[in-house]
């Protein structure tokens, strides 16, 4: 995997030298000699990252985007290079805007730039982007522009995972009301994965795109189960044996928020009050595939993005399952406008493009919906969505907030003392 910090043959000194935020990353995934300076020094010379992670039995990409996502959320006041391209913007430029999922941000952002050259040799005009790293939350959208209430000074298209931006009547769902977006993908049909009996993911009302999902699984760590059941389905993880044994994302803003609409939709208040009360505790991805290590309050089952099980040690105890009901997805969605479709349609077949669609599946773990990706899931992986009749009967902004209160009062109710506050920031 190349990255805009290092090789994977750099040595794990030079690369904790240049960068220390990743000290932190190697510890928690088991790479204990980092931590103390003279260990660094002598362990950390000896051994390239590669060659490091072999030895662990780690991936060698999927830990590399660890670290590089590690890198970012660091530099993401400094790394303006990435998050966008710096252009004097006229009347006329493509404006492209939102948020990305850290593991694949760096191919896609690269993969962009290509496009864009290509794209202005050939036009007129320029595309201007600004893509954060998901980890950045909202925060920053909300106060430049969905505020200003004015339709001319939202992006021409916008990229975002989860159902907080564009379905809040307070964010973009006011200017969805308002028609101002159109799905311009083209696809007469999704990928298979997603248009079947089963599920389907194309918006029948058109104002909406997809690009990709996130599936939330489980990691299931067998030395701490004991004689407990793993866990097959998301109403196991509610059973009384669970209490206090989970860890949930809830850093995870897009994909716990999902988490919460899901299973208030199957299993009502109580399936929510049930999810506080199985919560052990709030980690981080990157922390999770190495909470068997913990010495205390190591949980039984953490819930993930898929992504990250792929971090698991062969051989281990942890081990990753696919709920038999489904895996609960973040939809990757992206929103164009409708009066811009005429100069932004090569811009909106680039980001629904088979490539794109690659890049999200097959280095992200990030099923794609575009028809002609194959997405190597095994067939009986099935998908939990809320579906659009549920989607246009409710509002979304709302229901996360009410499920969101349901939520912390369960934790409260368990008298969960030293929890900390829920909106939990990984360390760098």
């Amino acid at each position: 995997m190349e990255n805009k910090y290092f090789k994977t043959t750099d040595s794990l000194l030079d690369i904790c030298t240049q960068y220390p935020e990743t000290i932190k990353i190697f510890v928690a995934n088991g790479f204990k000699q980092l931590e103390d300076e003279a260990k660094r020094a002598v362990f950390g010379k000896s051994l390239s990252l590669d060659l490091a992670l072999k030895m662990k039995k780690l991936n060698v990409d999927t830990f590399s985007a660890l670290l590089v996502e590690g890198i970012d959320l660091n530099r993401n006041q400094v790394d303006g290079d990435l998050n966008q391209n710096f252009k004097k913007q006229n009347a006329d430029s493509i404006h492209v805007q939102g948020l990305l999922p850290c593991p694949v941000r760096i191919p896609l952002v690269e993969g962009i730039d290509v496009f864009i050259e290509e794209y202005e040799k050939e036009h007129k005009n320029e595309i201007v982007y600004d893509l954060k790293a998901a980890s950045m939350g909202l925060d920053w959208l909300i106060d430049d522009v969905i505020n200003q209430e004015n339709t001319d000074h939202l992006a021409d298209i916008f990229i975002s995972a989860g159902f907080d931006l564009f379905f809040d009547d307070k964010l973009m769902g006011k200017f969805k009301k308002q028609g101002i977006f159109k799905d311009s993908t083209g696809f007469d049909r999704l990928n298979k994965d997603f248009d079947n009996d089963e599920i389907c993911l194309k918006d029948p009302q058109g104002h909406y795109s997809m690009i990709g999902v996130v599936p939330a699984v489980f990691l299931v760590n067998k030395d701490e189960l004991g004689d407990r059941p793993v866990p097959k389905t998301w109403a196991d993880i509610f059973k009384p044996e669970f209490k206090r044994s989970v860890s949930l994302p809830i850093s995870d803003f897009d994909l716990f928020n999902s988490m919460l609409l899901h299973i208030y939709k199957a299993y009502g208040e109580e399936g929510v009050r049930g999810l506080g009360t199985c919560l052990l505790e709030s980690m981080h991805p990157s922390q999770m595939v190495k909470s068997h290590t913990k010495k205390n309050q190591k949980p039984a089952i953490t819930i993930m993005p898929y992504f990250f099980t792929k971090m698991v040690k062969v051989g281990g105890p942890m081990i990753a399952v696919w709920p038999e009901d489904g895996a609960i997805i973040s939809p990757i969605f992206m929103l164009t406008k409708k009066d811009k479709l005429e100069k932004t349609q090569p811009v909106i077949d680039f980001f629904a493009s088979k490539g794109v669609g690659e890049i999200l599946s097959h280095q992200g773990l990030f099923p794609s919906i575009n028809p002609e990706v194959e997405n190597k899931l095994p067939e009986e992986n099935k998908f939990m969505w809320l579906g659009w009749d549920y989607i246009n009967k409710n509002d979304i902004g709302a229901l996360i907030r009410k499920c969101d209160g349901i939520f912390k009062k369960a934790i409260q109710d368990e008298s969960f003392a030293n929890l900390g506050p829920l909106n939990y920031t990984p360390e760098n």
